[in-house]
């Protein structure tokens, strides 16, 4: 064990208040994290499954927080975690430590304005500019109605205003009749300002040692010119495998012929006629294009849409001009202008950005443009930005210092991979500190470069006794026509071997289905698949069943927590490579190889490789958990770049033998009963 210094001791009190046992992994995750808070240096640390990575960073950062007198921001990408966080760790974390540090430890939960309900448009009422949905469907119409009823009832309840805390929720064309965004809000103008959820939310986390967010509040914080989160010096980003692809959805925007017709109706009676007329033509000429272009990436603008952005950015303008300087008016009049404003503004850049992207020559371009259009919805035009490493280089690692935390960080048994994409130089040991200052952080320096160090802390899994990773190299290789039927007579063999207990990850919603379908005609254990029912009730019907088997997709893969005998087989039907014509991720892979690298690996494989780390992880979630992940490509055991992938595993028993495979299943059905 590594020696016990003072953060070990506070970590210690924490672990002995909960009634934990000390684990080296632990110890050495939370030394490694005050080290970084004292000399300033990023740190990047792999802690898996049952390492206890939580109290590991919290302990060292609220000791920080309340020492200094300084905010610690924690950032993750899942509900879950940040209700685990704020329900359940930091209460116990402030009671253990409260004598320790002479006072307890505060901490509040920040989320994005959209996610409070705003009591002015309570007060107010339903947009009158609304889509006239009842024309269409008036069962959808009521259905909203009922919705908003339901939230002004819930208004009278709540203490936090908080989406997350309506249960069950309500569909987001409700929630946006009763929420604002940043733009749209009145701020300090609004009568209801001091009795504001989002504003007390706020408040509660500029007081707090600890503010817990999430990644896309976090990326818009870099984002935006004005200040989204408290003051602070430290972040923690846990879920840190999930940072890139947030960031990347927060800077994404998009334009609709249904975005400029609701600003039309919103500016109808603000501004005069013919200016609101010039946009709705505008509007409409881009709604016609985009419905005859089919969906992919745009490399070249064509001129007749390039036209149409061109005049749907002017008309934005003309509207926004029309508006003129803020003046004092009645609240509802003020609101009605922000919202209108807020959508004005949010087109008009839009358009700006798309028109600018193509400005560059194709291998030197920021932005990447794509069309999505499946002729059953209108299309959709869409901007994402190449890479995000530049805004997280210089908007977060240089402006904090920055813990970036998660069970999968090390993919092909390297920091390296994740690294890059988020802006960091090759890996170099921390500066030392002059001997004459009275800190730990080097003096700053022209010359300097961001500096940062990884850690794997391990597990404290026995892998390779508790896990046997099962090749299938036996079968054909994936194709474009459906899953091949010996795929799915092995599948049926392995379930069967199981009595169920099986989580089946699929890279695509129809080969899950036709996964299901197959298995409801083979086998009568109870199959479940993704869509049926809400993600969270067909989580908790299979935790609670150790006969059922549960089958889906994408949130299944890093969504699932189900220890125990339930869960003792994990099937992936193929390696989960973006699609070939995913406009973002082709892009990407396009500038690697432009640059002469290698972009199948650093992009394709790399997604793949964090994707089955994750999808993989569901199987082991306690010490005493025991199983079997079967992966039904050949080309994880074949193909050149299988070491890749496998080495981005934990050390599991590996078998390329289905009866080995079939008798271990065998063996632990009959143990768990």
């Amino acid at each position: 064990m590594p020696s016990v210094t003072a953060e070990d001791t506070l970590l210690d009190t924490a672990v002995a208040a909960i009634g934990g046992a000390p684990r080296e992994g632990q110890v050495r995750m939370a030394e490694a994290v005050a080290r970084s808070i004292r000399t300033g240096a990023h740190l990047a640390v792999q802690a898996g499954t049952g390492t206890g990575k939580s109290l590991a960073y919290l302990v060292p950062a609220v000791e920080h927080a309340v020492r200094s007198g300084s905010t610690v921001v924690v950032s993750t990408s899942t509900i879950a975690l940040q209700r685990q966080l704020i329900d359940r760790d930091l209460p116990r974390l402030a009671d253990a430590l409260e004598k320790r540090l002479g006072r307890r430890p505060e901490f509040a939960m920040l989320k994005g304005r959209r996610n409070y309900l705003c009591l002015h448009r309570l007060d107010s009422g339903p947009d009158e500019d609304e889509e006239p949905e009842a024309l269409f469907d008036p069962f959808a119409a009521s259905a909203t109605e009922r919705a908003v009823r339901r939230l002004r009832e819930w208004a009278e309840q709540t203490t936090t205003g908080d989406r997350d805390e309506l249960v069950p929720g309500v569909a987001d064309k409700a929630w946006r009749q009763v929420s604002v965004t940043a733009r749209e809000c009145l701020g300090q103008r609004c009568s209801l300002f001091t009795e504001c959820w989002a504003e007390k939310a706020r408040g509660a986390a500029g007081r707090a040692d600890i503010v817990v967010t999430n990644h896309s509040l976090l990326a818009i914080d870099a984002l935006e010119s004005a200040q989204v989160l408290p003051e602070h010096e430290v972040v923690i980003v846990d879920e840190a495998h999930d940072l890139v692809d947030r960031v990347t959805s927060a800077a994404t925007a998009e334009l609709t012929g249904a975005m400029v017709s609701t600003a039309v109706r919103r500016c109808g009676r603000l501004i005069d006629e013919a200016t609101v007329d010039r946009l709705g033509e505008a509007g409409d000429a881009v709604a016609a294009l985009l419905g005859e272009q089919p969906s992919g990436r745009l490399d070249v603008l064509p001129s007749a849409l390039g036209n149409s952005l061109a005049a749907l950015r002017d008309a934005a303008k003309a509207c926004l001009d029309a508006f003129g300087p803020a003046r004092k008016e009645e609240q509802d009049a003020a609101t009605a202008r922000k919202i209108a404003l807020a959508l004005l503004d949010d087109m008009h850049e839009t358009a700006e950005r798309m028109l600018r992207a193509f400005d560059a020559e194709l291998g030197e371009r920021f932005d990447v443009v794509w069309c999505t259009n499946d002729g059953e919805r209108p299309a959709v035009l869409r901007i994402a930005p190449l890479t995000v490493s530049g805004l997280l280089r210089e908007r977060l690692f240089g402006q904090s210092t920055t813990i970036l935390a998660s069970a999968t960080l090390a993919l092909g048994g390297s920091f390296e991979p994740l690294a890059k994409q988020w802006g960091l130089p090759a890996e170099r040991p921390p500066a030392e500190p002059d001997p004459g200052t009275s800190t730990e952080k080097p003096a700053p320096s022209d010359v300097d470069t961001l500096r940062w160090t990884s850690l794997d802390v391990g597990s404290p899994f026995e892998h390779s006794s508790h896990g046997i990773l099962y090749v299938a190299k036996h079968l054909p290789a994936p194709g474009r026509d459906g899953t091949p039927p010996p795929v799915l007579e092995e599948l049926a063999d392995l379930v069967d071997a199981a009595g169920g207990r099986t989580l089946g990850l699929f890279s695509s919603m129809r080969a899950a289905k036709a996964a299901a379908e197959y298995l409801r005609d083979k086998t009568e254990l109870p199959i479940l698949c993704q869509g049926e029912d809400s993600t969270g009730q067909l989580v908790r019907k299979f935790s609670e069943d150790p006969c059922t088997c549960l089958f889906g997709t994408l949130s299944l893969w890093q969504g699932v927590d189900v220890p125990g005998p339930s869960l003792q087989l994990v099937v992936l039907d193929r390696i989960p490579f973006p699609r070939p014509d995913d406009p973002l991720f082709s892009a990407r892979q396009r500038s690697v190889d432009a640059r002469g690298g290698n972009g199948f690996l650093t992009v394709a494989a790399t997604h793949a490789a964090l994707l089955i780390a994750q999808g993989t992880g569901r199987l082991l979630r306690t010490v005493d958990d025991r199983g079997v992940i079967a992966v039904l490509d050949p080309r994880f055991a074949t193909a050149r770049y299988s070491g890749f992938l496998r080495s981005s595993l934990p050390p599991y028993w590996p078998t390329s033998d289905p009866t080995v495979a079939r008798a271990a299943l065998h063996r632990l059905d009959k143990a768990a009963g």
